[in-house]
C-alpha cells in the first residue's frame, strides 16, 4: 500500500503542529506522531472507513482530527486533516473545493 499525503494535507498537518505547540512546548510532537501513526494505520484498515462528503474519514485516536481520504488501488491519496470542532458546513465546502481541482 502507498500512502500519498497532498499538499493541503501536509498544511493542515503543519497548522495543527503550530496550533498545540503554541499551547505547550513538546504537544505540537506529540500531535504529528498520533496523526502520523493514525495514518500509518491506513497501511492495514484503509477503505473500511464510512465515507463523509466523498471521502472516506478516519478519526484520530487522540485528538479530534479529521483524515479525510481516497482508495485508489492500492494507493492511498490523503487529501485533508482538519479539525473536528470545525463547522461542518466549512469541512464540507473545503472538501467540495478540492474536488474542483
Amino acid at each position: 500500500m502507498i500512502i500519498q499525503i497532498l499538499g493541503d494535507a501536509e498544511k493542515d498537518l503543519i497548522d495543527g503542529f503550530n496550533f498545540y505547540e503554541s499551547q505547550e512546548s513538546g504537544l505540537g510532537d506529540y500531535f504529528i506522531d498520533t496523526l502520523f501513526s493514525d495514518i500509518d494505520s491506513l497501511h492495514l484498515y484503509a477503505g473500511i472507513h464510512p465515507i463523509r462528503f466523498n471521502y472516506h474519514r478516519v478519526l484520530s485516536q487522540r485528538f479530534p482530527f479529521a483524515i479525510y481520504y481516497e482508495l485508489n488501488g492500492d494507493t492511498v491519496k490523503i487529501w485533508a486533516v482538519l479539525d473536528c470542532r470545525r463547522n461542518p458546513v466549512s469541512t464540507e465546502k473545503r472538501l467540495e473545493n478540492l474536488e474542483l481541482r
